[in-house]
């Protein structure tokens, strides 16, 4: 009887890398006006994929920002800013993912995107490039067009569907 304290501790760590956990990898989007904003253009990424000089050098280019220009009111900016340096990677060290990111990161290297990093860059070392750059996907940046649960921030292998491949399997 006392050992069962311990069985969902167990099954946690015994499950925990490979999808089949409802935790997320990256703390959820929980921002309206972030997602109003950012995600009227594209998917409203997680502040736990990018740590906060990567999110400052962002804020800081919105006139030029991907090849467009997303310019926000001084207000605007001022929250949005102050939620992606309060979710960012360093400071959601406990999600998986976010820790998995600032770990592959050289001493003050500034990623210039979350597809940048060396940790997505190796996660996705394995997947052939026209899959990736496809219609249906367009590039890595895209992320809900494979990860089902990104959303939620989720990323699990179980939830992964590329299009025109179908699921994947590390």
């Amino acid at each position: 009887m006392k050992y069962l304290v311990f069985l969902p501790i167990f099954l946690s760590f015994l499950f925990a890398d490979d999808g089949f956990t409802t935790k997320a990898d990256v703390a959820p989007v929980n921002n309206q006006l972030y997602i109003k904003e950012c995600g009227s253009c594209h998917f409203p990424y997680q502040g736990g994929l990018l740590p906060a000089n990567a999110w400052n050098k962002m804020m800081a280019n919105l006139d030029k920002h991907f090849g467009s220009d997303a310019s926000l009111a001084p207000e605007d900016f001022q929250t949005l800013s102050k939620y992606l340096n309060d979710n960012s990677a360093e400071k959601n060290m406990q999600y998986k993912r976010s820790n998995r990111i600032v770990s592959s990161l050289a001493k003050n290297q500034i990623p210039d995107s979350i597809s940048t990093t060396p940790y997505m860059i190796k996660k996705h070392e394995d997947i052939r490039k026209n899959l990736i750059t496809q219609n249906e996907v367009k590039g890595l940046f895209n992320c809900i067009a494979c990860h089902k649960t990104a959303d939620k921030g989720i990323y699990g292998e179980r939830d992964i569907n590329i299009p025109n491949f179908g699921r994947w399997k590390d």
